[in-house]
C-alpha cells in the first residue's frame, strides 16, 4: 500500500469515527463509546480534515501546488494538423479534442477546447441546441450536420438508453481544416485576460519571435491576450526598439 493509499485509509477510519460508526465493522458504536463523545468527535473530523489537505498536496513532506505560471493561447501549425488521421469508425467530441490536443506538444499552451468547437459548429448553422428528456441543454445536428457527417446516435449505457453526437471521419478532417476559425473562437472569449499577469519567459519568446516577423502590435496583443500598451512597453523593456 502506498503512502497516499494509507493517508487515505487513515482518513476514511477517522471520518468513521466521527460518525460514531465502528471502521472495522461499519455498525454504529455503543453510545458510550468515547467516539460518540462531542469533544472527541470534533477533534476526529479536524485531524481527518488535515489528511485531506495533506492527500490534496501530495502526500507528506510535500510542498503545497504552486500557482502555474498563465498559458499562451493556442495555436497549431500546418505541419502538427497534417499529422491528423480521421477515425472511420466516427468520434465524440471530447475524442476528438484528445486527438488534436495530442498533435500539440507545447505544453505552454492553453489546449483545445470542445465548447470552441461546438460554439463554431453552431455559427456555421451544423449544430443546434436542444432540450433533452431531462430538462439539460444538450448539442444535436442540424440538416446540415448531418450532410457534412455529424450524427446523432442511440446508445446503450450503464444508466440506459442516451443519445451520442458522432463525427464520421469527413466531419473531423472538415473541423481540422477549418481549426483557425475555431481558434478564432476559444482565445478571443479571454481577450486581454493576462492584463496585469506577470511575464514569463515564454510569453517574452513569443513577444520577441512576432517583433521580429513583422507582426503587428495589435495582433500581437490578440496572440499574447494583452492590451496595445501592455505590448508596447514590453517590447521597449525587452530592447526590441
Amino acid at each position: 500500500m502506498t503512502e497516499l493509499e494509507t493517508i487515505e485509509r487513515a482518513r476514511m477510519y477517522l471520518d468513521k469515527m466521527a460518525k460514531g460508526i465502528d471502521p472495522l465493522t461499519d455498525k454504529p458504536a455503543a453510545e458510550t463509546d468515547m467516539i460518540n463523545q462531542v469533544r472527541i468527535s470534533r477533534c476526529l473530523f479536524f485531524v481527518s480534515d488535515i489528511l485531506r489537505r495533506v492527500l490534496e498536496n501530495g502526500g507528506i513532506g510535500s510542498k503545497p501546488k504552486q500557482k502555474q505560471s498563465p498559458k499562451l493561447p493556442l495555436e497549431i501549425s500546418a505541419e502538427q494538423l497534417s499529422r491528423f488521421e480521421p477515425d472511420p469508425q466516427g468520434l465524440t467530441i471530447s475524442n476528438l479534442v484528445k486527438r488534436i490536443n495530442a498533435l500539440i506538444d507545447n505544453e505552454d499552451m492553453i489546449p483545445l477546447k470542445y465548447t470552441a468547437i461546438t460554439e463554431w459548429l453552431q455559427q456555421m448553422g451544423m449544430l443546434k441546441t436542444v432540450v433533452n428528456k431531462n430538462g439539460n441543454n444538450t448539442n444535436r445536428p442540424t440538416e446540415s450536420g448531418n450532410a457534412a457527417g455529424i450524427f446523432a446516435v442511440d446508445k446503450d449505457g450503464p444508466n440506459g438508453p442516451y443519445v451520442s453526437v458522432v463525427y464520421n471521419a469527413a466531419a473531423q478532417q472538415f473541423i481540422v481544416d477549418n481549426i483557425d476559425a475555431v481558434i478564432g473562437i476559444q482565445n478571443s472569449k479571454n481577450k486581454h485576460e493576462m492584463k496585469d499577469q506577470p511575464w514569463s519567459a515564454a510569453h517574452d519568446e513569443c513577444l520577441a519571435d512576432l517583433y521580429r516577423k513583422g507582426v503587428s502590435v495589435s495582433e500581437i496583443a490578440i496572440t499574447l491576450k494583452r492590451t496595445n500598451g501592455a505590448i508596447r512597453a514590453r517590447i521597449k523593456k525587452l530592447g526590441l526598439v
